[in-house]
C-alpha cells in the first residue's frame, strides 16, 4: 500500500474490485499537510504585522487617594483604666461620638475637687499679686513725697545761703566802718595827748578820748567777730545742703529697693499665677479626655484593646476606624528599570481581585473585565522593596471601579506604552531590550535663553 515492497501486485490483482485499495490509494495526506503548513506560516506573518501596546505589568493594593482617607488607629492620648465601651466592632460612628470611657490612675489627679481647688490657688495667687501692685503704689507716693522733700530742703538751704551771703556783705561794710571809726578815734587820741603834753588839754580831756578809743576799737572787734560768724554760717549753710543731699539719697535708696523687691516679688506670683492657670486649663483638657472620641466619619473595624479594667498608656493604640467617605486609588510598584518610562497623566488598566478579567496586554482595547486608571503621583526615592511605589487614581473617562471595593484589595496593573508591530516586540524580547518609549517634543519651540 504504501510502495515500499519490490513485490508489486499492479497487473496481478484487479483493485477495482476493492473498496479499500480505492480509498487508499486516493488519499493525498502530503498535499493537505502542506497546504496547512501554507495557511499557517501565512496567518503567523500577518499576525506578525498586527499592532501590539507594549506594557508594564505590576501589582498593586487599593488604597485612597487622600492620606486622611486612609484606615487608622485611635489612641489614647493619656492613661487610663477602661470603665465602658460605647461601640462595638463594625458601628458606623459620626465625627465627635463616645467611644470609650476611661478613668483616672494616676494618684496627682484622683482628687474630684482638683478643678476647684486649682482655681481657689490661683484666685489666692491674683490677690498676692493685687498686695503686692499696692505696696507698690504706696512705695511710689513715698518717693514722690521724699522727692518734694529734699527739693523743699535743698531750696531753703539755698534761701540761708544767699542770707549768709548779704550777712557777710553786711558785715563786711560795718567792720570798714569801725576800722575807719577806731583810726579817726585813734588819730584824735594822738592830737589830744599830744596838746596835753603841751599843757593845752587837761587829763580828764585826755581820759575821754582814751575811753572813745577804746570804745571804737571794741566796736571794731566786735564787727570782726560779726563777721567771722557771718562767713561760719555761709559755710554751714553750704554744708547743709551736702547734708540734705545724703540724707535724702538714703531714704530714696531705701525706698526704692523696697519697691524693686516688692515688683520681683509681684513678678514672681504673676509667674506662679500664670503657671497654675495653666495647669488649670491641662487639668480641665485632661478631664475631657477621658472620654475617647471618633475623629472622623467612619466605621469601627478592629478593637486592638479589648475588656473591662484594663489598664493602657499614653498613646497606646485602642482601636481602628476606617473613613465613611474616601478616593479610591492604587498602589503599585515599578522597578528601577521600568521607572524612566512611566509619568503622571499616563493611562493604566487595572484586573481587581473577585472581578473575572479576560485579558490581552497587548490589546487592550480587546479586554473584558478591566478598569482603567491614571498615575497622579510618583515617589522620588526608593521603598523598601527595591522598587518605585506609583499611585494610580481613577480615569474619569473611563469605566467607573467598582463600587464594592475594599481598601487592601489585590490588583494587577498595566502601564501602557507605544504601540509597536508583534514582530517587534517578539524581536525586542529575545533581546532583552527596554520597551520602546517616546514623549512629545514641539521641534518647532525655540529653547529659552536665560537673562
Amino acid at each position: 500500500m504504501l510502495n515500499v515492497s519490490e513485490n508489486r501486485i499492479e497487473g496481478k490483482v484487479n483493485t477495482s474490485l476493492y473498496k479499500s485499495f480505492s480509498m487508499v490509494s486516493e488519499f493525498r495526506a502530503r498535499k493537505v499537510f502542506t497546504n496547512l503548513l501554507l495557511i499557517s506560516f501565512v496567518v503567523f506573518l500577518i499576525a506578525l504585522f498586527l499592532p501590539w501596546t507594549q506594557n508594564i505589568r505590576s501589582k498593586g493594593y487599593v488604597t485612597t487617594l487622600q492620606p486622611d482617607q486612609r484606615p487608622q488607629t485611635i489612641n489614647s492620648v493619656i492613661a487610663g483604666k477602661m470603665e465602658k465601651w460605647f461601640v462595638r466592632e463594625g458601628d458606623y460612628v459620626n465625627k465627635g461620638d463616645t467611644i470609650l470611657f476611661l478613668s483616672e490612675i494616676k494618684d496627682e489627679y484622683f482628687d474630684p475637687n482638683l478643678l476647684e481647688r486649682t482655681e481657689q490657688q490661683i484666685k489666692s495667687k491674683e490677690l498676692s499679686v493685687q498686695s503686692y501692685m499696692n505696696k507698690i503704689k504706696s512705695l511710689d507716693g513715698q518717693i514722690d513725697a521724699l522727692l518734694k522733700t529734699k527739693s523743699l530742703k535743698i531750696e531753703q538751704a539755698k534761701n540761708y545761703i544767699q542770707q549768709g551771703k548779704l550777712s557777710v556783705q553786711s558785715d563786711s561794710v560795718d567792720l570798714e566802718a569801725s576800722r575807719t571809726n577806731y583810726q579817726i578815734a585813734k588819730k584824735q587820741f594822738g592830737r589830744q595827748e599830744q596838746l596835753y603834753q603841751e599843757g593845752l588839754k587837761s587829763l580828764t580831756d585826755l581820759e575821754t578820748r582814751k575811753l572813745k578809743l577804746q570804745a571804737t576799737q571794741a566796736k571794731m572787734i566786735s564787727a570782726e567777730n560779726k563777721l567771722l560768724t557771718s562767713r561760719n554760717k555761709l559755710i554751714n549753710s553750704g554744708v547743709e545742703i551736702n547734708s540734705v543731699n545724703n540724707q535724702y539719697r538714703d531714704k530714696l535708696s531705701k525706698a526704692e529697693s523696697e519697691k524693686y523687691t516688692a515688683l520681683s516679688s509681684m513678678y514672681d506670683a504673676e509667674a506662679v499665677v500664670t503657671k497654675m492657670q495653666n495647669q488649670y486649663m491641662n487639668y480641665s483638657i485632661r478631664t475631657g479626655m477621658y472620654y475617647i472620641t471618633s475623629p472622623i466619619n467612619g466605621y469601627i473595624t478592629k478593637a486592638l484593646r479589648s475588656g473591662i479594667g484594663e489598664t493602657v498608656k499614653a498613646g497606646e493604640e485602642m482601636m481602628s476606624i476606617m473613613p465613611a467617605k474616601y478616593d479610591l486609588a492604587v498602589e503599585m510598584y515599578v522597578s528601577p528599570f521600568n521607572l524612566p518610562l512611566v509619568e503622571k497623566g499616563q493611562h493604566v488598566r487595572f484586573m481587581f481581585d473577585g472581578w473575572p478579567s479576560v485579558v490581552f496586554s497587548g490589546w487592550p482595547n480587546a479586554s473584558f473585565g478591566t478598569f482603567g486608571g491614571e498615575i497622579v503621583a510618583i515617589d522620588n526615592f526608593i521603598s523598601t522593596n527595591g522598587k518605585y511605589r506609583i499611585l494610580v487614581s481613577p480615569d474619569k473617562k473611563d469605566v467607573e471601579w467598582p463600587e464594592q471595593l475594599r481598601v487592601g484589595s489585590g490588583a494587577n496593573g498595566m502601564a501602557l506604552l507605544k504601540n509597536v508591530p508583534i514582530w517587534y516586540e517578539l524581536w525586542r524580547n529575545l533581546n532583552g531590550f527596554p520597551p520602546d518609549y517616546y514623549k512629545k517634543n514641539d521641534l518647532n519651540k525655540k529653547p529659552e535663553t536665560k537673562k
